[in-house]
């Protein structure tokens, strides 16, 4: 350690070990913008995210021991997540903000229309089972890819697939899409 870095770290505070800091580096922008569209903000996301970081950091060591470190990260993130939406009195934002930001909402020829529908249809995500909401929100809103969607999740590849499949065909149930014409959707390419 140099004296800079010496002088920089809070007196009696504990190194961080290389892999946690790795995780952290690696993980932390992904749950980010999770969070912050649970939140709506992304000062309440960064704290939220932040304070899971911080739980993480104290118990690493029973983390590594899961059979999925990545798994149980998510679940830490997701109760922060929703520790903090509980605290500040919010329910999820993911319909509220998501139907605003739609590229095709900017460049509907009838925008009021094009909003009733995204609201229903993030509305239908929300109601999905939680894996299947988190798979969708991170394939298709956040656009990850499923092997990174995979990784973020503690998942297999194959896993994010199937669930985006299942998840898929539930919303053309709820949102009454012909199944012939949901069938043409097929998998995405990753």
């Amino acid at each position: 350690m140099t004296p800079e870095e010496s002088l920089r770290r809070p007196p009696g505070a504990v190194a961080l070990p290389a892999d946690f800091r790795a995780f952290h580096q690696l993980y932390r922008a992904a749950y980010v913008r999770w969070a912050e569209i649970h939140l709506g903000s992304n000062a309440d996301a960064e704290e939220a995210v932040d304070h899971a970081f911080e739980q993480l950091a104290l118990s690493w060591q029973t983390v590594l021991t899961q059979p999925t470190p990545e798994a149980y990260a998510w679940k830490v993130v997701k109760n922060r997540t929703i520790d903090l939406a509980r605290r500040r009195n919010r329910r999820p934002v993911v319909a509220d903000v998501a139907a605003f930001e739609t590229c095709d909402l900017r460049n509907a020829v009838d925008p009021i229309g094009e909003l009733e529908t995204s609201l229903f249809v993030y509305e239908a995500i929300n109601d999905l089972p939680d894996r299947q909401r988190d798979v969708i929100i991170l394939r298709y809103s956040l656009g990850y890819d499923a092997a990174t969607t995979a990784r973020i999740l503690g998942i297999s590849p194959a896993g994010v697939r199937s669930t985006a499949r299942h998840a898929r065909r539930r919303l053309r149930q709820v949102l009454g899409l012909d199944e012939q014409e949901g069938s043409r959707d097929g998998h995405p390419t990753d």
